[in-house]
């Protein structure tokens, strides 16, 4: 399903990527300020198919866009959870809606099991994150019950280089790794 969920038909359909391909989101989602002529360099093809490369990507909807990673605690946000909700059936749409909407959401996905939604939320402290749960969470009509999961430390796993498919597994075969 294509982001937002409602825009399946403008996208167009997936087309197998190359390791070319690969290499370049490897690079990007390591370095998304790396530049067309280090992502070429790299990759080991000129600027312009880089350039036209990285656009198809973009234009295919595989790169969604490029962020930074932030340390949530010292940007004034210390207190995290997991918030996991059950909703009437059929109501993802209107609830994904509300969620978006929410400060301090950050990552909101329909799954499957004993809950239907999962909600990584960010706030500043444990009051915040009360008040977004007991008075914003449980006023949506839709959501039929929340369990809140605190998280106490977290750590973002880099993409780092790994291994193109084909090649031998190991550090020594990462592009930028270092001999042991």
């Amino acid at each position: 399903m294509a982001e937002g969920g409602d825009r399946a038909e403008q996208t167009p359909p997936p087309r197998p990527l190359d390791s070319i391909d690969r290499d370049i989101l490897r690079i990007l989602q390591t370095d998304g300020r790396a530049s067309i002529r280090s992502v070429a360099e790299r990759v080991h093809v000129s600027r312009a198919n880089a350039y036209a490369r990285i656009n198809r990507l973009i234009d295919d909807g595989v790169i969604r866009g490029f962020s930074a990673r932030v340390n949530h605690e010292r940007a004034g946000q210390g207190a995290s959870a997991y918030i996991t909700l059950k909703i009437v059936q059929n109501s993802w749409r209107t609830v994904r809606e509300q969620l978006q909407a929410l400060p301090g959401a950050a990552h909101i996905a329909l799954v499957s099991g004993d809950f239907d939604v999962l909600l990584l939320v960010h706030t500043s402290d444990n009051r915040t994150l009360r008040e977004l749960v007991l008075t914003r969470l449980q006023s949506i009509p839709e959501v039929l019950s929340t369990r809140t999961l605190l998280v106490f430390e977290e750590t973002d796993l880099d993409p780092g280089p790994g291994p193109s498919p084909g090649t031998a597994l190991g550090p020594a075969s990462a592009p930028d790794a270092e001999p042991l």
